[in-house]
């Protein structure tokens, strides 16, 4: 593959390709063409009804943005309330919350340990499964590998095609159940192979939550402590849903609108959910956190912190791309309700874990960023830090590998997919088919003795 990209004859009409498709921005104006679907105030094109998730951000009055703090509901109810309400029970929260997505209520006791139970039931993958399709195919990016593991489970279903509400809840129920171990045995691979680290395979049990089956599959002597446990389940149930406007969800809904089958279309929400503008976010803070720490000598001088973001913000370090990584977000603008909430448990850990001074760093960096971007772009903006920028310094806490970051994250969005697949399938009722303007003027075909030859 390494030949094939420094290949002369590549590179060549990579050049040409990169210059027939480059699009002057300012024709996107010209035909009030919204990119990325967004508005010109920055909110989203609305393309669609949802009851699953709703996020608030702003208000509008007379057509002006209105920052306000965020709020976050799951099937109407403040996810605020959904966490305080399991965690004074001592609970976990994660499966309570895939019942109240997929099924649109609140399960009662009885509900709710039938409901654990059958997802128990389904954490095993079929026979030879792992063998054959993780082990012999071990891939460097573990939501490569759990997208191909997704797609391979079609051939393991009898009736992988039908769309009926029954077979694609039963579909979904499987899929939210397994996910865990597909990453697990993903990592376990990746490390082996590309890592040359020893090789565990550990069998999931059926009574462990999603948040237990995680921690010990991915660990050597599969040991995990109950405070472990109970972090990763929050960090589940925060991940869990965001609405139907969000990248991948939104790809649940456009390619479910065509009529495939589940696992295609949950295959397609882990591709987008991938990318280091989506999911793998939390990848670029830790990695963007670890490049601040290794070039800021003392993190508690704020002025030096200052002058290295102001450095990062100019494209000067890092990556230089001029981006502080989980800050700011489409919607919220005051607060990010899921990162407040990080931001409290990532206090505790900090303490517990001998990370005080890492912890007070972000805390920094969070606070001057949003200064200096007014100061060097002239505009003020809210910028409020979401729910990646707080997860990465949780997981590092939790000892949690970062390869291991965006597919903790899709082992809990899988709920949110699947509930807004089945809301497409029922409501939905058209493909989604927007339009794109053609500016390529209508030209003739040249004969091959007529075109210029170099």
């Amino acid at each position: 593959m390494n030949e094939e990209r420094e290949n002369p004859f590549l590179a060549k009409y990579a050049e040409i390709a990169d210059r027939q498709n480059r699009i002057p921005g300012e024709l996107y104006e010209q035909y009030s063409v919204k990119r990325g679907l967004r508005n010109a105030d920055g909110t989203g094109v609305l393309v669609g009804l949802t009851e699953i998730g709703q996020v608030h951000g702003y208000i509008l009055d007379e057509g002006v943005k209105m920052p306000v703090p965020g709020v976050l509901r799951y099937r109407g109810i403040d996810l605020r309330d959904i966490v305080s309400g399991f965690q004074a029970e001592g609970r976990f929260g994660f499966e309570e919350t895939v019942f109240l997505l997929l099924f649109g209520y609140l399960p009662d006791n009885h509900e709710l340990s039938e409901f654990q139970a059958h997802l128990g039931e389904l954490r095993e993958l079929p026979e030879n499964f792992v063998e054959d399709m993780i082990l012999k195919a071990p891939s460097d990016n573990i939501m490569n590998g759990l997208g191909r593991s997704i797609l391979s489970l079609y051939s393991f279903d009898s009736n992988a095609e039908a769309t009926d509400i029954p077979n694609v809840l039963r579909q979904s129920v499987f899929l939210i159940s397994c996910f865990p171990s597909i990453v697990a045995y993903a990592y376990q691979a990746k490390n082996h192979y590309f890592n040359k680290a020893s090789l565990y395979i550990h069998t999931p049990k059926a009574e462990r939550t999603a948040a237990e089956n995680l921690l010990a599959m991915m660990r050597d002597d599969q040991s995990y402590t109950m405070m472990e446990a109970e972090i990763l389940d929050l960090c589940l149930v925060l991940h869990a849903e965001h609405g139907g406007g969000n990248n991948s969800a939104f790809s649940t809904h456009v390619v479910s609108s065509s009529g495939t089958d589940t696992y295609s279309a949950i295959a397609a929400a882990v591709g987008s959910l991938k990318g280091s503008l989506h999911g793998g976010a939390s990848n670029m803070v830790r990695a963007m956190m670890n490049n601040i720490m290794s070039n800021v000598k003392d993190w508690a001088d704020e002025e030096e912190v200052k002058a290295y973001i102001t450095k990062l913000l100019r494209k000067q370090v890092f990556d230089r791309k001029g981006l502080v990584y989980g800050l700011g977000h489409a919607v919220y603008t005051k607060s990010d309700p899921r990162a407040e909430i990080l931001k409290t448990k990532a206090s505790e850990l900090a303490a517990l874990s001998g990370r005080a001074d890492e912890y007070q760093l972000y805390q920094c960096v969070e606070r001057v960023s949003p200064q200096i971007f007014g100061e060097l772009s002239g505009k003020s903006k809210d910028l409020c830090a979401n729910v990646d920028f707080y997860s990465g310094f949780v997981y590092a806490c939790l000892d949690i590998p970062e390869d291991l970051f965006t597919p903790i994250f899709a082992a809990s969005r899988i709920a949110g997919w699947c509930a807004h697949r089945v809301e497409e399938l029922v409501s939905g009722g058209r493909i989604i088919r927007p339009a794109y303007r053609s500016i390529t003027r209508s030209r003739p075909y040249t004969a091959m003795k007529e075109r210029n030859q170099s």
